[in-house]
Parts: structure tokens; sequence; C-alpha cells
């Protein structure tokens, strides 16, 4: 049950929270007064679309709070497979919206949307302002079929799933194999081609880097003389301005000095080392040179070896690990060729298997789904009836898909006949926008008997209706409130009296700027709130009676369906 809902700095909302009970929770107001913008909001921490409009001007960001009480098992248990822990028994789940981004919290663990819509999908489910319109589509009608055979099903819908990514899979293997003969062979020689020209160079790692460098030396190596010989002279011990001569000088004098004063002794010794390693350098430059000799015949042979490489790297690969893996996607390729013929049999045997089995399973469902039909449709019908329909018929009409589909072969379409002598027709060729809007009604109060998700939100249900029916409407409103927590916004008094508990949402200027705000209701305003419905803008005395008698009468009515 949803507990609590806090709204802070949305869109016309500076600041608003409303504790919540259960059975049905009413939410009136004025037009425009801010009613609908209380359910964007919760829409939006639920892990709806919010843009950075929402948040009220001035303000640096927007915030929605919700706090559900969980105490059923099996929702605790589904929320822990989703690693999503309670805090005595509640989760808070909230959202803040500021500038572009946006941070939404479980129980103040930072979480992607899809996680939030993950878990809240268990616990709430918001009936929009135009959700009703979805029953124009077919689509709309198999699903809700499917939700209300949903634990009848379940288990054949998880097989048939997984048979069906097999049929899938299958199928585009099969589809593969299109290769003719001729083209089979060629596509062969190609692959041994390339497996034996790759296989022939006998390539190792690191030979490409390893011989990059020998050919850059070679092919550098006058210039490499050339400037060691500059290096040696510079460093010859024979030349008065050279660094060893000095160096050699310094220590000279040094030692000289050293006679004057033992403190030299440390200098005096760091000069001979360097003296001494200036020497060592010398010869191992010398040595160097005598060694670097130019082998015409070498560096051929690694001019070709590097030129074989880098063909290879060109052709198959940057590198030795991206050629080797080039290779081994042909020799899987060339196995695949030469069984070529065992594969697409063994493949064509395969698919025909799991075709026979997604005829089975998509018959099976497809049956159980007719059977189910006529009870959902009967049920749907009597709820129709309830809401004011006097003579209304329902029926489901089936039809197959031309191919297997994850969902199974069926297509449904709800059919309806409104009055009297009229035939069945397509419920989107026969309904109003007020007519449909009782429809889905209906349809979630039938579904509400199957339906384990505590909290529904019906925003607008009574578009287009008044009078007898809007009173019907309110009864089903009541009976379903029975088994879940229902929020409900409307415009009409017959349904704002069937309230447990009522909510008035109010917008007006306060400091120069326009702000939504949202009161609880006692018995005595409730009232109150019911004559402004029932009379506009002049409250008299009869329209004062008449919703004290309205909301009387709700009491009476709610206390016999107990």
């Amino acid at each position: 049950m949803l507990l609590t809902i806090h709204v802070k700095n949305f869109a016309l909302i500076d600041e608003a929270e409303l504790n919540l009970g259960e059975g049905v929770q009413i939410l009136t107001g004025e037009t425009g007064a801010g009613k609908s913008i209380l359910i964007d909001a919760v829409t939006a921490a639920l892990g709806g679309k919010a843009g950075r409009d929402v948040v009220r001007a001035g303000a640096d960001s927007a915030l929605v709070e919700l706090v559900f009480a969980v105490d059923e098992q099996d929702k605790r248990k589904a929320l822990a497979e989703l690693n999503i822990p309670l805090e005595e028994g509640q989760l808070i789940v909230s959202r803040r919206i500021s500038g572009g981004r946006s941070v939404c919290r479980l129980n103040g663990e930072t979480v992607p949307q899809s996680m939030v819509r993950r878990a809240t999908e268990l616990l709430i489910d918001i009936h929009g302002q135009h959700e009703h319109q979805s029953l124009l589509k077919k689509s709309k009608h198999l699903e809700i079929l499917d939700e209300f055979i949903r634990d009848k099903a379940a288990e054949l819908k998880k097989e048939l799933k997984k048979s069906y990514d097999r049929y899938r899979a299958l199928k585009k293997a099969a589809g593969e194999f299109a290769l003719d003969e001729e083209s089979r062979l060629r596509e062969i020689d190609f692959c041994r081609y390339e497996i034996q020209e790759i296989d022939s160079a006998g390539l190792k790692p690191g030979e490409e880097e390893e011989l990059a460098l020998a050919y850059r030396r070679m092919a550098n190596s006058r210039r490499i003389v050339e400037g060691m010989n500059r290096v040696y002279q510079l460093l010859d011990s024979e030349a008065e301005d050279s660094a060893v001569a000095r160096i050699g000088a310094a220590a000279r004098e040094v030692t000289f000095l050293a006679e004057y004063d033992g403190g030299l002794a440390g200098i005096q010794e760091q000069l001979y080392s360097i003296d001494s390693l200036m020497e060592d350098l010398r010869r191992e430059i010398s040595d160097y040179i005598e060694e670097m000799t130019f082998d015409e015949e070498q560096f051929r042979r690694t001019e070709e070896r590097l030129d074989r490489i880098r063909g290879l790297q060109a052709k198959y690969g940057a590198d030795y690990e991206a050629i080797m893996a080039y290779r081994q996607e042909r020799e899987d390729r060339l196995n695949a060729l030469e069984r070529y013929n065992e594969r697409r049999e063994q493949t064509e045997k395969e698919y025909k298997a799991v075709c026979g089995r997604m005829e089975q399973l998509c018959g099976q469902l497809s049956e159980i789904r007719k059977k189910e039909a006529v009870r959902l449709t009967e049920a749907i019908r009597q709820a129709l009836v309830d809401l004011n329909f006097l003579d209304v018929q329902v029926e489901m009409a089936f039809d197959r898909l031309s191919d297997f589909h994850e969902n199974g072969w069926d297509e449904a379409e709800f059919l309806i006949s409104l009055n009297p002598g009229e035939k069945m027709r397509p419920l989107a060729q026969v309904a109003s926008g007020g007519e449909l809007s009782r429809i889905m009604l209906a349809i979630k109060s039938v579904l509400a008997d199957t339906d384990d998700i505590p909290t529904l939100i019906f925003d607008e249900i009574d578009t287009g209706i008044s009078g007898r029916t809007a009173q019907k409407v309110a009864e089903k409103l009541s009976a379903i409130g029975r088994r879940h927590q229902v929020l409900c916004i409307t415009h009409l008094a017959q349904i704002a009296a069937m309230a447990d508990r009522h909510f008035l949402i109010e917008k007006g200027v306060e400091a120069g700027k326009t702000r939504t705000v949202v009161r609880s209701l006692d018995d005595k305003a409730s009232v109150e709130e019911l004559a402004r419905l029932i009379g506009g803008v002049q409250m008299t005395d009869t329209t004062y009676r008449h919703a004290q008698e309205m909301k009387e009468l709700a009491r009476q009515i709610k206390k016999n369906k107990k």
C-alpha cells in the first residue's frame, strides 16, 4: 500500500504531502488547480519521463518521494530477487530532478530508472486520463486477456519464450544455407589459400616490432657511425678542450690543493671516479664503432621479411594477434563448409523439430486463451451492466498470425454490442470516449479480482459520464477499493462521495507566485466540497443538504457491500 506522497518544487507545487490509507482516496479541485500535476509527479517517481521544465521556477531541483508498505510475502520475495532490501517492511522511492539530469533512489540507494520501474510495477498501476484510448489497439486486447490468465499460462509462456528463441535462431541458421555447390567449393579453396598463406609465413609474436627496429638501425647505420665518431672526438682526452681533458685537469688541481685541506678528499675521489667513467665510456663507444658494420645481404633479408609481414597485416589484421584471430575464423568457416551438407541436414532437422514444438505450445496457449476468453468477456459484460450498460454483449474474436511469435500465434479483438438488436462489432468501431472510459474501468475491475497489485490510480475515470452512470462508476470504484487501495481524481460528486479519504487540490497566488496546495478534508469539509461540485460557484442550503444526503448514501452503500 502507498503510505505517503511527498512532492516538493514540482511544477506549481511548492510542497505537498499526502498521507494515504486503505480504500478509496479521492482528489478533487477546480479545473487547472493541479490535480494531474500530482499524478505526473507520482509517474515521474515511478521512472516515467520528467524534463527539466517540471522544476518549479526559482528552485534548483524538484523532489518526489513515495513510501510503500510492503506486507505481502510474494512482493517481498520478488523485491529480494531484484536485490532491493526493505527497511522495516517499507520501500521508499524517490527521484530528484535538477537541470537536465535526475537521480532515482530506492531506500536511499541510487539506481537506474529501469530498476525503479521493475520494482514499482509490483506495487502500483496508474490508469491515466487517456489510457482508455489504448482499447482502440487490437494488441491491447490480447494483453488484457493474458493478464487475466497470467497464473494459468505463466509456465507455458515461459517455455514458449525459450522455444521461440531457439526457433528464431534455427530459422536464421537455415536461411544461411543458400550456397550452391560451385560457390561452396570456390569458398573452400579461398579459405585454404588464406590459411596456407598465413601458415607459410611462420609468424611469431613480437617479430614485426623486432624487425622494424633492426631495419631502422641498418638503414641508418652510416648516420649512426658518423654521429658516434663525433661523440668519440668530443671525449678525446688528447684534445685540450675535450670533456675528458678538462675533468683530468680538475682532478689534478684538486689533488694539489688537498695537501693543504684534507676536507677536499671527497671531491677529489668523485673527480677521479668521473674521470675513470669517462675513460670506460670512450672505450665502449670505440668498441661500438668497430662492431658497427653494414651487411647488405642481412639488410635485404630483413627488408623482405618486414614487407611480407606488413603485407599480411594489410590483408588480415593490424598485428600478430589479429592475424591469428582471422586465421581461426577462416579455419572455422572452412570446417563449416566442409561439413556444409551435414550441417544443413542437421539444422533442417532441428528446425523442423522446433517448429513442431512451437505448433504444440502455441496451440495449447491458444486453447487456454479461447476458453478463458469466455469467462473474461462474461465478467466484463457483467461489470458493464453494473456500470449502466443495460443490454450489452461482449465477445472475443481470434485470428491466427502467419508465423510463430514469442507470444504465440494469436491475434485477438474484443467485439461488443451496446444496444439491443445491434450486431457484434469491433470495439474501436462502436464505443465513444465516455464509453471507452467505462469499458476500461470494467476491465480494470475484473482484472482487480485476479490482480495482486496493491495500489491502483485512476486519473479522471469519469470522462463523459454523469447522473446514474456516475453513481454506478462510484459504486464500482468502491468495490475495487475493498480489495485494493484506490486513488482517484474526479470532478463528479457521486464519485467523490465514496471517498474513504478526501483531498482537495487548490491553486492560489502567494507572494506573486502561483502555487498548488493539497489539503486533507474532514467529513464536514468533504461535504462542503461535494456541495461545490454539485452547485458550482453558488452553494445554497439545498446543495449542501444534497451533498449531505449523497455522503450518507455512500456510507450506506459501502456498509451494505461489506
